[in-house]
């Protein structure tokens, strides 16, 4: 939700930007160009300074969790990286800083151009060419923040019926069920199935941990999955 809210924020700022670019598009107002280079050259250079110290920050702030677990009842459990949580937000922030850094490099280059040529125009167009670089960086990080509101997994989830048909193609594999796919967040793809296996006796644990590792491959390979919960049911036969 915060990585939503400071994308839309940016939104509205690069649409206000664009709107009033282009009203000043059709009546340019005199600039005093002295004044603008030397405040945005600063802005720049602070903006500048702003950015290495978030990826320091970010690069150090990293921790990665997880690990692997393995029932013997019939789960089984294959954690990924837990380093996407809040990486939506963090990206959310560094873009309201990159959108600072490109509003500080359009004042510069308009400055010189209307400094050089007294081109007036060059202060409107730079702004609606800056809008329109930040719109087209914001859209990707709304894209995924509604996704993983909505846990969708992209264009994922129409290669669901390839996997439940492979699933089925696995060895005393007789039915597939509850097959789900989703977004935790940036980084983590979950996926979670339940199989039913034909057995006239007790399956042995190697033969358990076998079928559980096709399994998993088969989910990280074809959905991308970064996190898996296989439960395997025996059905016995007589």
């Amino acid at each position: 939700m915060g990585g939503l809210v400071n994308g839309l924020l940016l939104m509205f700022v690069a649409f206000f930007i664009l709107s009033e670019a282009v009203e000043r598009a059709f009546e340019p107002p005199e600039v005093k160009h002295e004044r603008l280079f030397v405040v945005s050259v600063l802005g720049f250079l602070v903006n500048l300074l702003g950015i290495y110290a978030f990826q320091h920050a970010h690069s150090h702030g990293h921790s990665h969790g997880g690990g692997g677990h393995d029932h013997g009842h019939g789960h089984s459990h294959d954690h990924g990286h837990d380093g996407g949580r809040g990486e939506l937000l963090m990206k959310g922030v560094f873009l309201h800083i990159l959108a600072d850094t490109l509003g500080s490099v359009g004042v510069i280059v308009s400055s010189i151009l209307i400094w050089a040529f007294n081109w007036l125009i060059a202060d409107p167009l730079c702004s609606i060419f800056i809008a329109v670089l930040i719109s087209l960086s914001i859209f990707p990080l709304i894209k995924d923040c509604v996704e993983i509101i909505m846990q969708s997994a992209g264009g994922n989830h129409e290669k669901l019926p390839m996997v439940d048909k492979r699933l089925r193609e696995l060895e005393g594999v007789c039915s597939v069920q509850n097959l789900h796919l989703w977004r935790l967040n940036s980084e983590s793809v979950i996926c979670t199935v339940k199989l039913e296996v034909e057995s006239r006796d007790e399956k042995s644990k190697s033969e358990f941990q076998y079928l559980n590792t096709q399994a998993t491959q088969i989910l990280k390979s074809m959905l991308g999955a970064t996190e898996t919960n296989v439960q395997i049911d025996f059905q016995q036969v007589y």
